[in-house]
Formats: structure tokens, sequence, C-alpha cells
């Protein structure tokens, strides 16, 4: 495996996504991928058609979702490896599966890396790498993390503690 290769194969996949060509995109992927993103329910996914239908998913419930490459694209001496910042925006239009999120017509936009591993010819495995609180936020339209010295912050403390004394409690 080269770079030139690795590169090639990774400008391939991403332009099936971009093109919302899902036999295109699982072209690039090896039958027994892994994908792990925070934005699974139980990530991670095992298998072509667990990736598939993930980014199936996304797509459905994000119409105009963009995967936008914030160069460099990185890739390994060896041609295995592949490093990809980017940035992701859509609009939840539509219900996100298998959970069932209602859509909240809310726009998103996060940034993120995405690690390539390339086996072959295809896309062995794919670690996403992003916190999801911001794009939860933006979806919610409410801040999820409480603003110290807020009634709410005081509030989350109070069940932290509680909780963290139950959790010593058990031992």
């Amino acid at each position: 495996m080269n770079t030139a290769h690795a590169e090639e194969l990774v400008q391939r996949l991403l332009a099936a996504l971009d093109a919302r060509d899902p036999e295109g995109f699982g072209s690039c992927l090896a039958e027994d991928v892994e994908w792990y993103d925070p934005a699974m329910p139980d990530p991670p996914v095992r298998g072509r058609a667990a990736a598939m239908a993930f980014q199936e998913a996304v797509i459905r419930a994000f119409p105009d979702f963009r995967y936008e490459v914030l160069p460099p694209l990185c890739v390994s001496s060896d041609g295995t490896r592949c490093a990809i910042k980017w940035r992701i925006t859509g609009s939840h239009i539509r219900p996100l599966e298998p959970l069932g999120y209602a859509p909240t017509g809310r726009r998103l936009e996060i940034e993120g890396v995405d690690v390539i591993d390339i086996e072959g010819e295809h896309v062995k495995r794919i670690l996403t790498a992003f916190d999801p609180l911001p794009g939860a936020e933006q979806l919610l339209g409410m801040r999820l993390r409480p603003t110290p010295g807020t009634a709410r912050a005081w509030l989350a403390v109070r069940v932290q503690r509680t909780l963290a004394w139950l959790a010593r409690s058990k031992r």
C-alpha cells in the first residue's frame, strides 16, 4: 500500500458520501469494517452493511448533510492510516433512526477527526472523534453544560454528589 493509493481510496469514500451513493460508499469498506462514532446508539458498528445503514440513517435525518475536509488530509508513510479533520453541517429534518430521535429542524455544525485504517483495497476501521455535547446543544437549542454560579449548576452538583454517595455506598 502506498500513500497515493490510500489517499485515492479515502477520496473515493468521501466522494461517495457527498454524492449520496451508498453503494459507492460501501464498496470502499472492508466486509468486516469496524466504525466507532460517538453519535451511534451502541458503538462500534461492525460489518459493511451496518456501517452503510448508519451512514444512510444520518443522511435521511440530515438531508443537507455536508462533510467538509479541513486540509490537510494526512496519510501515514506506509499508506495504512489516514487522518481527516472535518466539519459537518446539516439540518435535522427527519427522525434519526434507529432510536427515532424526533427532528428538531435545527442546524448542526461540528468539527472532529476521522482516523481511517486501510487494509489492502478497503477501509478496515474508522474512528470518528468529536465532542457530542455542542452538537446536542445546537439541535436541542439549549445549553447542556451548566454555567458555574447558576441554580442549574447548583442542582447538577447536588445530583452528582448524591449519585457519587450512592456509588460509594454500594461497595
